[in-house]
């Protein structure tokens, strides 16, 4: 059969709104039993206690998806294959851990088989599922519920708006705890030590400064005209203004300063630069992590960043056009 690319088109966007109704369905229906589910894991995790995944078939991916999820968030989990766990990979459970027990249909015979074995040791139970009244949603201690109008698949037999209902839920549960224990993106770097997103969160300040010719500096009895070619030969946005006994940071000139200079008569090029600099500007130590800087840049919406050292000697600059060449914006 040949397939038109209208046809693919047409079939391809009804699967994706049948799965977009299914979030809506399940966002709406939220309601104070959320709340009860994320204490309970916040709880667990204060505690010391770890989650604990489980699920049959799409279910037991979504587990290991939201276990690595919990995992990069600072709350200790693992996956628990409930066939392995009847012969022996129960010793992964202890008294104050959690578990989440994941099925559509609240009815997978594998999940219900470890139940009673949950329950013997001391673990509280979360069911996620679409079936309010289904036996492993009776059996557990909370219930975070997904609501699926129908499923993507024309056949209405493979998962697919239910188990992206599942993911979200259980996705959004995660940051909605994330941001209550105050995660940082310092805490997120140091559980992504490798491959790119670790190399971005853990670059420090002291990695993408410009320095050398590209920082331009100079003294704060220097003159207006002279700040502005060493602005042009360095080809940057501001220069850093020194003491000259002391070499610490006075103060930044960027380029709105120059131009509000420009302003004020004839001879301003003439002027000493003190008279036009920000005497007061915001700063980052050489050792900061770059995403440091990134939140400056978002908060006090600047466009340049002076790098200074511990005796607070200007060593670098960062400019905000660098950011997004880095990838960290």
């Amino acid at each position: 059969m040949t397939l038109s690319t209208k046809t693919a088109l047409s079939r391809a966007r009804a699967c994706i709104r049948t799965e977009m109704d299914a979030l809506k369905a399940t966002a709406v229906a939220l309601d104070e039993e959320f709340a009860v589910c994320a204490r309970m894991v916040g709880d667990t995790a204060a505690n010391g206690g770890k989650l604990i995944f489980s699920g049959v078939g799409k279910s037991a991916h979504i587990a290991q998806k939201l276990a690595g999820t919990f995992n990069s968030t600072g709350i200790v989990s693992c996956f628990l294959d409930p066939t392995q766990a009847l012969h022996g990979d129960f010793g992964i459970c202890a008294e104050g851990d959690m578990a989440f027990l994941i099925s559509n249909s609240g009815q997978s015979e594998e999940i219900l088989r470890i139940i009673p074995a949950l329950k013997r040791f001391g673990l509280k139970i979360l069911a996620l599922t679409s079936f309010a009244d289904s036996d492993i949603a009776r059996h557990a201690d909370c219930r975070l519920l997904y609501r699926v109008p129908r499923e993507a698949c024309p056949l209405e037999l493979a998962p697919t708006a239910s188990t992206t209902a599942a993911m979200a839920l259980g996705d959004a549960l995660a940051m909605v705890l994330l941001e209550t224990r105050g995660f940082t993106r310092e805490d997120f770097a140091l559980r992504h030590p490798a491959g790119n997103l670790g190399r971005l969160l853990l670059l420090k300040v002291k990695d993408i400064m410009r320095t050398g010719d590209r920082l331009p500096l100079i003294t704060a009895d220097g003159t207006l005209q002279e700040s502005i070619l060493a602005m042009t030969a360095a080809k940057s946005g501001c220069i850093a203004i020194i003491d000259p006994k002391t070499k610490k940071l006075a103060g930044i000139l960027t380029d709105g300063d120059f131009r509000r200079a420009a302003l004020t008569g004839n001879n301003f090029l003439s002027k000493p630069v003190s008279k036009f600099m920000t005497r007061t500007p915001k700063v980052i130590d050489e050792n900061a992590l770059s995403v440091e800087a990134m939140r400056l840049f978002e908060k006090h919406k600047i466009d340049d960043l002076i790098v200074v050292d511990k005796k607070a000697r200007p060593v670098g600059v960062i400019d905000g056009q660098d950011l997004p060449k880095l990838k960290i914006v």
